[in-house]
């Protein structure tokens, strides 16, 4: 999938045909530059638009303080974001949870990873005070929130029909 620029650096796929078409806006780990996905075109394996390396989408992007408001504000589909540290041990059990929901919810839900020790300020908007916290944003705005660490059907009934 090709993706072409837009004039505020932002990347859209040239395959975008419906005006109705979800997207998500994400930037690429390797060069920092915000792409527009067309999430019904995931499955092909979409390539960020400056730099041509893989946007990765099967699997929880890295979110901070920089990106996480965009990011969050304008994505059609739900967002799940797994706040957590890596010292603490119920983050560690819950991860494989979390990566098996974005590889199985690719392209009908954005999972991400918030590391709460390096983007205190986001964490602390979202009022996070027990690690892990999973919440679901919707329309930019919280829609679902868990505190601990919790089983995959758990966080699958967090997310909702999607």
């Amino acid at each position: 999938m090709e993706l072409r620029p837009h004039e505020d650096g932002m990347t859209e796929s040239s395959a975008t045909t419906a005006t109705n078409a979800k997207h998500v806006t994400v930037r690429c780990p390797f060069c920092q530059t915000w792409n527009r996905v067309n999430v019904a075109r995931v499955g092909d394996k979409p390539k960020c638009g400056h730099c041509g390396r893989p946007l990765l989408l099967d699997r929880p992007i890295s979110l901070g303080d920089e990106d996480f408001a965009r990011t969050i504000a304008e994505s059609d589909v739900p967002v799940l974001v797994d706040f957590y540290a890596d010292w603490c041990g119920p983050c560690k059990a819950m991860a494989p949870y979390v990566d098996d929901l974005a590889a199985r919810y690719q392209g009908r839900l954005l999972v991400a990873k918030l590391d709460t020790d390096r983007a205190v300020r986001t964490a602390s908007a979202y009022n996070v005070r027990g690690i892990p916290t999973a919440i679901v944003f919707r329309a930019g705005k919280e829609a679902a929130r868990q505190v601990g660490a919790a089983p995959a059907k758990v966080l699958e009934e967090l997310v909702g029909a999607v």
